[in-house]
């Protein structure tokens, strides 16, 4: 699910630094705006529309955060307009709306982890690339 490469070169702590922020700032944006999903989003882009233009290494890592914010960004938001629904109109909270309510939850805890770790391990100067994520950084992110 995650995977450790190495790149030609070894980053200056602050590139590392730069690095492991574009991670922590989709967990600094929950804090902020948790029951918003599009705030983690809106935080991982500016963050990366600040340091588009930084080194390889800085910019494949805000991508690669920004792409799992937008997966993220789909499954929150129809969880939580679900919600607004069942709590101001008639429809009732069913099986089905449990079941994906369950997932979400789930997939979001899976996310902070690998979060937290991609943004510990890049902060120490390893690759990490993230299952399917790391494969669309790479087709979008030129060196």
């Amino acid at each position: 699910m995650i995977q450790e490469t190495t790149f030609s070169y070894n980053p200056t702590e602050h590139e590392r630094e730069k690095a492991s922020n574009s991670y922590l700032m989709s967990l600094v944006a929950v804090i902020a705006g948790l029951p918003l999903p599009i705030i983690n989003l809106l935080a991982t882009f500016f963050f990366y529309l600040a340091n588009r233009k930084s080194t390889y290494f800085v910019r494949w890592h805000c991508i690669q955060a920004l792409l799992s914010q937008m997966v993220l960004l789909f499954a929150n938001s129809y969880s939580f307009w679900w919600t607004v629904s069942i709590l101001f109109t008639d429809e009732k909270a069913t099986n089905n709306y449990f079941a994906y309510l369950f997932t979400v939850i789930v997939f979001n805890i899976l996310e902070i982890i690998s979060t937290i770790y991609c943004a510990v391990q890049t902060r120490k100067g390893k690759h990490i690339q993230v299952f399917f994520f790391g494969n669309v950084t790479n087709l979008i992110c030129k060196s």
